[in-house]
């Protein structure tokens, strides 16, 4: 009988441990879910972007940060040139955003970049003055004027690339003097870094006449800006690409598709950028 009743209380014993591990949730079952969105990577990422990118980016990564929480944006700006540069030297940027797409393909051709070029904006050129104007500049025509100080940028900057094709294509125009080019040239008395700098010298009155991007000219409130003829100027296309040595190449990803699409461009828009060609 003692042993019968051993049993019989051993088997009571099983049962009630069984009930009660199937009452008792697992930790894994409690555990909160991610606030993470759906087929979106955290993570902190650094932006190298091109120096006109500046305000627009600003806005961009606030607004991003707030739709992806965990993610936090560092926003580093300079001529695409010298970015592109500091990546190959080994710099630690996760997505390059370039004024150009020359610069970023670069990387692709040397095998610093994860994946193809992204284009996903595009500006157009404008000349800008001082608000007081002393060098009465109504055309560009009149920035090849004796005696004009003209700001530029350094040679190999995208802004200046695209400058320089300007200049050759207002040569061509009804209108414009003979040796338009070479006198613009000779006017210049100052080579910046970036495109940022060179609308800085203007609005500090440290020259007549730019070439910028419009985008730039609209950043400024102590500048005036004079009509390019739209059959001469040129399309500035923006590209970007991940960096290879990313080591958030998932979230880098998600922030690039992110600025090309819907939302990335209708804050590039409210800025004055134009969609990609």
């Amino acid at each position: 009988m003692r042993s019968r009743f051993a049993v019989l209380s051993a088997v009571i014993a099983l049962v009630l441990t069984a009930c009660s591990s199937a009452a008792t949730p697992s930790p894994s079952s409690t555990a909160p879910a991610s606030t993470t969105p759906t087929g979106a990577a955290s993570g902190s990422l650094t932006i190298y972007a091109a120096a006109s990118l500046k305000a627009v980016l600003a806005k961009a990564a606030s607004a991003y940060q707030a739709a992806n929480p965990g993610t936090t944006l560092t926003i580093s700006t300079d001529s695409s040139s010298a970015l592109e540069t500091k990546i190959e030297q080994g710099a630690p940027a996760d997505v390059f955003l370039s004024a150009d797409s020359a610069n970023p393909q670069k990387l692709v051709d040397k095998g610093l970049a994860a994946g193809t070029v992204v284009t996903f904006a595009g500006n157009l050129l404008t000349v800008i003055v001082p608000k007081a104007n002393p060098a009465a500049i109504r055309s560009p025509a009149d920035v090849a004027k004796p005696g004009v100080k003209i700001i530029a940028a350094a040679t190999g900057v995208p802004i200046q690339k695209y400058a320089d094709k300007l200049v050759a294509n207002l040569a061509k125009e009804s209108g414009y003097p003979a040796g338009f080019a070479t006198a613009y040239a000779a006017n210049v008395i100052s080579r910046e870094d970036n495109v940022g700098a060179v609308a800085s010298k203007i609005s500090l009155g440290e020259g007549d006449a730019a070439i910028v991007y419009a985008t730039d000219a609209k950043a400024w409130d102590n500048i005036a800006t004079v009509a390019v003829p739209a059959d001469a100027n040129v399309p500035a296309t923006y590209g970007g690409v991940v960096v290879l040595g990313s080591t958030n190449q998932a979230a880098a990803d998600g922030f690039l598709a992110w600025l090309a699409g819907p939302d990335g461009r209708a804050i590039l828009a409210t800025f004055g950028f134009l969609p990609a060609p």
